[in-house]
């Protein structure tokens, strides 16, 4: 049996300790090299140890570490051969060429399942390297994708490749503990005795050595924003101090923002909740950032509040002695991760299929780092479920992406709605969690099979009010099989009427639930028999269509032989195409250094490098204009056309109309398919996609984007905004080229 991952570090005694034939690391490359960031020229070589990374490594753990470790830990299909197929370098992202070319080798290797920790945002199932793992699944192998960690954004964020038809995605459940493994150090409170206490390095992480007393934003321990507000004038320089601040509300790069602006080299978190987690938080100016319990930060500011001071004695994370402490999660055992992607698609296919514990994960780390970490994510929930698939694979003997799929899914149990804080009487969403949590041994056992993993019942504009599937019996007696609809909380995508962007998690959920019926509703099937059933809908009312309320749930079937499976179904309330897609007012002409996007004023001359020389260090200091576009929700095609203002030269007069608008051409950079909701930032030094330049002169950029289930060949299908008017101009020498105001 094979699975594929990214980087792993092989020469962990718990992966094996080699690579290559008769090692649990088997096969693989590196396509990318240590330096590669996303943006560098690619440095391919035949090795993918992982010593910088670990992310590829904890995945590796997942699925297959050996039980020789210091924490009793076991990958979950012990037995299987790994290939390793590097894709990132030691820090930045990756491409999908690179992810493309990672997929074709891990196939034409043969490969029995390819797994991937990997994504982005998307919600297109045509998304390139979307496309190429749909055709590895239809050529008979399985591909499990993370689902995605922007669980913050709302409905309609599915990742890709995970998005792709056919693709697994899988998000991600709380671990019922929280496994932390603390770093011993030591501290004392004014001139006592040196006492230990454990902590959890993150990133960066140059915490060796380091002694200096602690500094809290505040004694309020009970204070979820704690750090969230830029300190006051009042804050003493915090550049001999280690600031320590609790966690929660906001994110850990913003409370590291705040203090470092008071001079903060050190910053130590402490747990809102049982444990403690790997913070990231890279921040210019900072060395070290970390995170200790709850218990023991509460304690400290006890003392500093009683007027005491608290010196702390920093060891190194990455090589000082740890342990193993678990914590039991109380607030969100078994629920879904809140990080965790929500679908559906743009088209309204069903995502993510299923999910798996991913939250808290003790595993294997690059042995540089340390050798063991906890980590959390849909990159920890994806290789279980791969793990889970091989299991599969030799329990049932088949490799069949579909029935594989099936069977978890159909066997996966569904769990109510958590907001992070408290939980629902209500089923998720299955736009949250898919069919539920994965269930190996029911998977296993299951004698009855569904054709089908799920049910999309598409948007009020495309209903299709009747599916189809079919129910096989493959148990050696007959069962009878009845049918009842068990609904889920319908979430509604935009938090009021006229929002154009989606609700941030947690979006409001209501109980409101569509009408199912079935044909036929209770049947009995002889072994090895099967029967069609048709499962008619009838949408939720009293909904507000507007808002776009996603609803779901789930068909319940029960056997007589004490079998109970669920089918996952959504649709949608409302016209997805009828949604802005093209936010105007963000939409804009802004400068290459303006990190704000703060929109050029009227009338702005640029002077931009000689045709083909924007990148000539002769040229550095030239700023060239941006080209803003705010996409509220996807589009699958976003065109922006150069239009002339003056239409008296010759070029104007003989510019070709574009859906009513003269175009000279499109930057560059443009026209581009497949694009998420978010900001998309392009710099242009005056060449068009057709690789010619536009003369000097006035323009103004209209700004199209296609809206959902638009046709692209007709202009009133898309959203359209224009910038304000600009002149361009050529520099004729080498010299500082900066944007001015007026004609």
């Amino acid at each position: 049996m094979v699975l594929t991952c990214t980087q792993t570090d092989y020469l962990h005694p718990a992966l094996g300790g080699c690579f290559g034939p008769g090692c649990l690391v088997s096969y693989g490359t590196d396509l990318v090299g240590d330096a590669f960031n996303g943006h560098t020229t690619p440095v391919p070589d035949s090795d993918p140890l992982d010593n910088c990374n670990g992310h590829g490594t904890h995945v590796a753990g997942i699925i297959a570490a050996q039980s020789n470790n210091p924490y009793g830990i076991i990958g979950a299909a012990q037995g299987v051969t790994l290939g390793s197929y590097r894709v990132f370098g030691c820090s930045g992202d990756v491409g999908n060429d690179i992810l493309i070319a990672a997929y074709n080798m891990a196939y034409e290797a043969g490969s029995d399942i390819i797994t991937a920790s990997i994504g982005g945002p998307s919600g297109w199932a045509e998304d390139p390297w979307a496309a190429v793992v749909s055709r590895i699944v239809d050529d008979g192998v399985p591909c499990l994708v993370s689902a995605g960690n922007d669980g913050s954004e709302g409905l309609f964020y599915a990742s890709t490749a995970a998005n792709g038809y056919k693709v697994t995605a899988i998000g991600s459940i709380d671990n019922t503990l929280s496994p932390a493994l603390l770093t011993e150090s030591k501290f004392k409170i004014g001139d006592g005795a040196l006492e230990t206490f454990g902590f959890t390095g993150g990133s960066p992480a140059a915490w060796g050595g380091v002694t200096r007393e602690l500094w809290s934003v505040n004694f309020n321990t009970a204070d979820t924003a704690n750090g969230c507000d830029p300190l006051p004038a009042s804050t003493p320089d915090l550049s001999n101090k280690i600031v320590l601040i609790r966690r929660g509300t906001c994110t850990f790069v913003q409370k590291i923002t705040n203090a470092a602006a008071k001079g903060a080299k050190y910053v130590m978190f402490y747990n809102n909740v049982g444990g403690t987690a790997v913070v990231s938080g890279v921040v210019d100016g900072v060395l070290g950032v970390a995170m200790t319990t709850a218990d023991q930060g509460a304690a400290w500011i006890k003392a500093l509040e009683a007027g005491s001071t608290v010196t702390l004695n920093m060891a190194d994370p990455q090589t000082a002695p740890k342990t193993l402490a678990n914590f039991v999660n109380t607030l969100t055992p078994g629920f879904q991760s809140t990080y965790s992607s929500w679908g559906p698609t743009y088209e309204v296919d069903v995502k993510p299929q299923f999910s798996s514990p991913g939250g808290m994960i003790l595993s294997t780390y690059p042995r540089a780092l340390g050798s063991y970490g906890v980590l959390s994510g849909t990159s920890m929930s994806c290789p279980l479920a791969a793990a889970v698939y091989a299991l599969l694979m030799n329990a049932r003997n088949t490799k069949d992406p579909k029935t594989l799929e099936n069977l978890v899914s159909s066997t996966a149990k569904p769990n109510f709605f958590s907001n992070g804080q408290t939980q629902s009487k209500l089923l998720a969403p299955v736009a949250q969690q898919g069919g539920g949590i994965i269930q190996a041994w029911d998977a296993a056992q299951a004698t009855t099979l569904l054709s089908v993993s799920s049910i999309s019942f598409n948007d009020t504009d495309h209903f299709v009010p009747t599916r189809n599937f079919t129910v096989s019996n493959t148990a050696k007696k007959s069962i009878t099989y009845s049918l009842k609809n068990v609904g889920a909380a319908t979430g509604y995508t935009f938090q009021a009427e006229g929002d154009i962007t989606p609700a941030a998690f947690p979006n409001e959920m209501v109980a409101s639930f569509a009408t199912l019926s079935f044909a036929p509703a209770t049947f009995t099937l002889a072994a090895g028999a099967r029967q069609i059933v048709a499962v008619t809908a009838v949408a939720p009312t009293g909904l507000n269509a507007k808002r776009l309320p996603v609803y779901s749930g789930y068909v319940a079937i029960n056997g007589s032989d004490g079998s109970g499976l669920s089918l996952p179904y959504l649709g949608v309330v409302g016209s997805l195409h009828s949604a802005t897609v093209l936010d105007s007012e963000s939409t804009l002409l802004s400068l290459a250094n303006d990190d704000e996007n703060n929109a050029v004023a009227p009338n702005t001359t640029f002077i931009l490098p000689p045709a083909g020389h924007a990148n000539d260090t002769a040229y550095n200091s030239t700023v060239l204009p941006k080209i803003v576009v705010t996409l509220s929700m996807g589009s699958a095609l976003l065109r922006v056309d150069v239009v002339p203002v003056n239409n008296c030269t010759t070029v104007a007069k003989n510019a070709p109309v574009v859906f009513g608008t003269k175009s000279l051409g499109q930057p560059a950079s443009f026209p581009l398919a497949y694009n998420a909701r978010g900001v998309i930032e392009a710099t242009w030094d005056g060449s068009l996609a057709d690789g010619t330049f536009v003369a000097p002169g006035v323009y103004k950029l209209a700004v199209r984007a296609l809206r959902i289930f638009g046709k692209p060949e007709l202009g009133s299908e898309y959203d359209l905004t224009e910038t304000v008017q600009f002149r361009i101009r050529y520099a004729t020498k080498a010299k500082r080229a900066v944007p001015r105001a007026g004609m």
